[in-house]
């Protein structure tokens, strides 16, 4: 595999950094350029590390012929209607992938036809996403790889022969990849999102794993994180209320940043290994505090000879400590002493 010296956080993920997390807007702007910057600024906000959007053409990509995969109600008579409605001009990326850039975010978009590609080539995208739909599609790959060797891998619809090819023929050609398992179902379930899938795709192929999550919940991202994941693709949703077939399969805004909060601590934890002992020593005067010592178990006068049954243990740790019990047993107090204060040893006749 190539080595790319790292020029921004998508490069960490090949560097075993902390969790890189990509917030995928796919249609979610409705046709709207608008609503496609808010997007960017919501995702900034939230603290992702990448935005991703989806260029379609229905020209090149669609026909009459293709189906809806959800039939909302957007208007639309058929859904080379609904591609042709998502489309952005050549000018249009260009202004939302500056404004990714100046809000600090990587920029994306999964190309769907050789069209795309060439429109997406001029905008510098660290890499390439490739559906699990479009791996198959002849020269694809290909041409990716002759603007850019860098690919992130969906995994939804494939099988392991599938994602096998797409893996040879990757290397075939010298390109560097991530692979994210995905279920293409809209929303997941939380029984079908395979997250022992990301542990296999390391260790058969060797290469960052991740999650491409269409559950609409936190829960997989955060299993996932915990799991060590190198990479996050989650849907997002500026509004549970918003239109569109995906907003069901989308996290809101809020829950991105609990994600990205979940994996900034996660990365802090696995970058900081505890010396139990050293912090045992760091913790001496808080021990104080959390530990017992000798206390009487009812009020006693001077002269009482001190039995096990007269003894007890209470906080805090600063008197005579609970382990040196035995050597108070036979003595003889030297004054009278309440239960509701620690022993000390001055309490005691020698």
């Amino acid at each position: 595999m190539i080595n790319k010296v790292p020029t921004s956080p998508f490069h960490g993920i090949f560097g075993r950094h902390r969790a890189y997390i990509i917030a995928e807007v796919a249609q979610s702007h409705e046709g709207s350029l608008g609503f496609a910057h808010s997007f960017i600024d919501a995702a900034a906000e939230a603290g992702a590390d990448a935005i991703k959007f989806q260029t379609h053409i229905a020209a090149a990509e669609s026909t009459l012929d293709e189906p809806f995969r959800v039939n909302f109600g957007s208007g639309d008579t058929t859904r080379y209607d609904y591609w042709r409605r998502m489309e952005f001009s050549r000018e249009q990326w260009r202004e939302l992938a500056a404004h990714a850039r100046k809000r600090n975010l990587d920029f994306f978009s999964s190309a769907f036809s050789l069209e795309a590609v060439e429109m997406l080539a001029e905008l510098n995208m660290p890499a390439w996403k490739i559906a699990s739909g479009e791996v198959a599609t002849p020269g694809l790959l290909e041409r990716m790889a002759a603007l850019n060797p860098m690919f992130l891998v969906s995994t939804g619809l494939s099988s392991w022969a599938e994602i096998d090819d797409t893996v040879t023929r990757l290397r075939n050609i010298g390109a560097n990849f991530a692979i994210m398992q995905c279920t293409s179902r809209y929303p997941t379930q939380m029984s079908d999102v395979g997250l022992n899938v990301i542990d296999a795709i390391r260790g058969r192929f060797g290469c960052p794993a991740g999650l491409s999550d269409h559950s609409g919940t936190v829960f997989p991202s955060l299993a996932a994180l915990a799991r060590g994941a190198d990479l996050l693709e989650l849907h997002i949703t500026l509004d549970r209320r918003m239109f569109g077939p995906d907003v069901p399969a989308s996290l809101t805004v809020e829950e991105l940043k609990l994600v990205t909060q979940a994996r900034d601590a996660f990365a802090e934890m696995d970058a900081n290994p505890v010396d139990k002992d050293a912090m045992a020593r760091e913790l001496a005067s808080a021990r104080k505090l959390f530990t017992k010592s000798v206390a009487l178990a009812r009020p006693l006068p001077a002269g009482a000879v001190l039995s096990a049954d007269d003894l007890t243990f209470k906080k805090p740790g600063t008197g005579i400590p609970a382990a040196r019990m035995a050597e108070l047993i036979g003595r003889a107090l030297a004054r009278d002493v309440r239960p509701d204060r620690l022993l000390v040893w001055d309490d005691l006749r020698d």
